[in-house]
């Protein structure tokens, strides 16, 4: 008796480890690869016709909401995909569009007055938008400001899209990567030592970047090869809506 309970506590302890480890971003990946440049602009279109694909990947986000089993770096990558991902989806569902701005505006959906307050979002029992994901968990919980390097809303003055899933293994690396990327992009930034002009990303969201004693401009300084003087005096570019595509 004692040996077929601990036969059974092996198995569902198998079966629960299984259940808990965070989900492969390998099928991400591929629709990324083939559907979003270097650059990064997306092929709306593409992601429509790979549609069967694209809902399996979605599926599997919803039915593997992060777990405190998960490392850091898994739950943190898996919500940089989930919030991209779900972000893709939403604009394939009214594309063609001009600016992710007509939904919830010229676009009407009840009750909604921004596409990032919509409620499509299924991961495990909860019913998310995008504004929960990018405010009320990833920067809330990870405090990281490279994250708004990564976190793309389908828009020309977003960071670009990466054309590869973020994976655990190697988060760090591509979260550096991701910032430097951004800041030596003169489309987005334009680095000077006296007068930079940055992106307005960095004003909405000055409280993260000015954290334990940094300012905006020790991040800069961090990932750009220019370094501006802590004198400098920043402005701030027009934010262009206009669809990524």
């Amino acid at each position: 008796m004692k040996k077929k309970l601990l036969s059974l506590i092996v198995v569902f302890s198998v079966i629960f480890n299984a259940l808990a480890q965070a989900p492969t971003h390998e099928g991400f990946s591929k629709l990324l690869k083939k559907n979003v440049s270097a650059n990064g602009k997306v092929n709306y279109q593409g992601f429509k016709k790979d549609s069967a694909e694209f809902n399996n990947y979605l599926e599997l986000l919803t039915k593997n909401p992060p777990q405190k089993s998960w490392s850091r770096n898994e739950q943190m990558a898996y919500w940089i995909n989930a919030y991209n991902a779900f972000t893709i989806k939403l604009i394939t569902k009214y594309y063609p569009l001009k600016s992710i701005k007509e939904i919830g505006s010229s676009i009407q959906i009840p009750f909604v007055n921004t596409p990032w307050d919509i409620k499509f979002i299924s991961i495990g029992k909860d019913k998310l938008d995008l504004n929960n994901i990018e405010h009320g968990i990833l920067r809330k919980k990870f405090a990281d400001p490279r994250i708004h390097m990564t976190l793309v809303c389908a828009s020309k003055s977003c960071p670009a899209l990466l054309n590869e899933a973020y994976e655990a293994t190697k988060l760090e690396d591509q979260l550096s990567e991701r910032s430097k990327a951004f800041l030596t992009d003169p489309s987005r930034n334009k680095i000077s030592s006296d007068q930079p002009q940055l992106s307005m990303i960095f004003k909405w969201y000055a409280m993260d970047f000015n954290d334990d004693g940094k300012t905006v401009i020790d991040f800069v300084n961090r990932y750009s090869p220019v370094k501006v003087k802590a004198t400098a005096t920043v402005q701030y570019l027009d934010y262009d809506w206009n669809l990524n595509d």
